[in-house]
């Protein structure tokens, strides 16, 4: 029985051509890009003469223009690197074609496609972020005095606005755009020079090719630009810790979004209506988005495991295996944003019946306890016991806060003390009242609005400054681009 020759079929069918066409899709542009930073710094180093160069760039160009089509899979080609190289040679000779590859090798070559597709990828998720965040704003400043309860333990805690909810959000997806633009500082440095993983000794400029396309920096340890994948575990983890904060952000929407609950209304362009039932609104976008941020989270993971426990070296387990998990979690993480951006712009409260339950479950028990404090001189444990059997009494009477006396805190006073306590029904009435125990709480990040608000606009100065350091990120690789490009004018 004759064996089959290379590829064997199910390894064309299920490793050649799934990474070749990840290839296309990702590394095209990557590529055609290294081959004439290359070529230009090859020829600026003398490595090659000018019309080497010149000819490979003619040749790149070349190919640029004709674009994927010629370079449909073939079975028995490698990858998408042979087939470019070999268009290349084809076009500009072997003689010039064949020095393509000179000083570099599809190791360092192939680390820095796949880091400048990231790259591109991260910068749009970090765009993606920055829109969630400025809806997210936007709604949080129309409701800097809109009361709500606030739980702890999912139970009803202290009156809050639901500004002050929102700006804990943009606290963490502030903290989220910090760790992606960490993950992008290292995925955007350049392992090109590295060739196999030791170096050259043509006398190359690793700074000059690096800084022609777009990188930072140049990783300064030739294995370690073979071998690493701490930007890739940089990335899953902060696809992670974003996913994380998201699902409880959303568990805590969906029930707000509860009949029982009242608080907020999904717009209807998100809402989706039982077969059966036709009172039903389902607000099953967040359950889609619910869904979408455990498979961000299982496919980030996937991205740290298939790191873990490998040679430190070069591996496929972190070059052509590692695509398909990382381009998922970017791109599920992606539409996430997107999506929840829509939610935000269109969310509706209900203000009154928010207002009403604020105070709803003795929320301001711990208010009238500082009362006591201040108001009577007693300690904060003297004044926490009374109001602890005043709130008791008061539940097991089926009352509410606003049916709370001064003859009751009196007598659960003089339980506990044996004695009246120096307060007044005005004092009792200010304590138990939402609105007041929201004002008085100014202190920086409080929940008073005048505290929301200047949280608030703290957090957009925040934006201003990611989005630069967005704009900044792209222009350097426009630049780069540009740089290129006016070489590719005067070949």
């Amino acid at each position: 029985m004759s064996k089959p020759a290379f590829p064997h079929p199910a390894y064309n069918r299920h490793v050649l051509r799934p990474a070749y066409e990840d290839a296309q899709t990702y590394l095209f542009d990557p590529m055609l890009a290294a081959h004439e930073a290359h070529a230009i710094m090859l020829a600026e180093t003398g490595v090659i003469s000018q019309d080497n160069a010149r000819a490979l760039l003619q040749a790149i160009s070349q190919v640029r223009a004709e674009g994927l089509a010629p370079l449909a899979y073939q079975p028995g080609v490698e990858d998408l690197f042979f087939r470019i190289e070999a268009r290349i040679i084809e076009l500009a000779g072997p003689d010039y074609g064949g020095n393509l590859q000179l000083a570099r090798s599809r190791n360092d070559l192939g680390q820095a496609l796949a880091r400048m597709a990231l790259r591109d990828l991260l910068l749009d998720l970090c765009g993606d972020l920055l829109a969630l965040r400025r809806s997210v704003l936007g709604l949080a400043r129309r409701h800097v005095d809109t009361l709500m309860p606030g739980y702890t333990h999912t139970q009803p805690a202290q009156p809050v606005t639901f500004a002050h909810y929102l700006g804990g959000v943009l606290a963490f997806l502030a903290k989220d755009q910090k760790r992606l633009a960490a993950a992008y500082a290292n995925v955007n440095e350049s392992p090109l020079g590295a060739a196999a993983f030791t170096g050259t000794g043509f006398p190359i400029d690793r700074v000059r090719v690096a800084g022609l396309l777009g990188f930072d920096n140049v990783i300064a340890s030739t294995h370690h630009s073979i071998g690493a994948g701490d930007h890739l575990t940089d990335v899953a983890c902060a696809i992670q810790s974003l996913a994380v904060g998201l699902g409880r952000m959303t568990r805590d929407l969906l029930f707000l979004a509860t009949q029982e609950s009242g608080a907020l209304r999904i717009h209807d362009s998100f809402i989706q209506i039982s077969s059966i039932m036709p009172q039903k609104r389902n607000p099953v976008v967040l359950e889609h988005l619910r869904a979408r941020l455990s498979r961000a989270l299982g496919t980030a993971q996937s991205i740290v495991l298939q790191c873990h426990n490998i040679p430190y070296g070069d591996t496929q387990d972190i070059e052509d295996e590692i695509w398909p998990p990382l381009a998922g979690a970017v791109d599920t993480m992606r539409q996430s944003l997107q999506l929840y951006a829509a939610v935000f712009d269109t969310l509706e409260l209900n203000r009154e019946h928010l207002r009403q339950r604020a105070a709803r479950g003795f929320t301001t028990a711990t208010e009238l306890a500082d009362a006591l404090v201040r108001e009577a001189g007693l300690s904060f444990r003297q004044a926490h016991q009374i109001v602890a059997r005043l709130v008791q009494s008061a539940v097991a009477a089926s009352l509410e806060a606003q049916d709370l006396t001064l003859d009751m805190l009196q007598e659960e006073a003089r339980y506990i003390l044996g004695r009246d306590v120096a307060f007044t029904e005005e004092q009792l009435s200010q304590a138990l009242d939402p609105e007041r125990f929201v004002a008085v709480r100014t202190l920086p990040g409080g929940v008073a609005p005048s505290a929301t608000a200047r949280l608030l606009d703290a957090a957009a100065t925040e934006m201003t400054a990611d989005e630069k350091w967005l704009a900044t990120a792209r222009g350097r690789i426009e630049k780069a681009n540009a740089a290129r490009a006016a070489a590719r004018a005067l070949s």
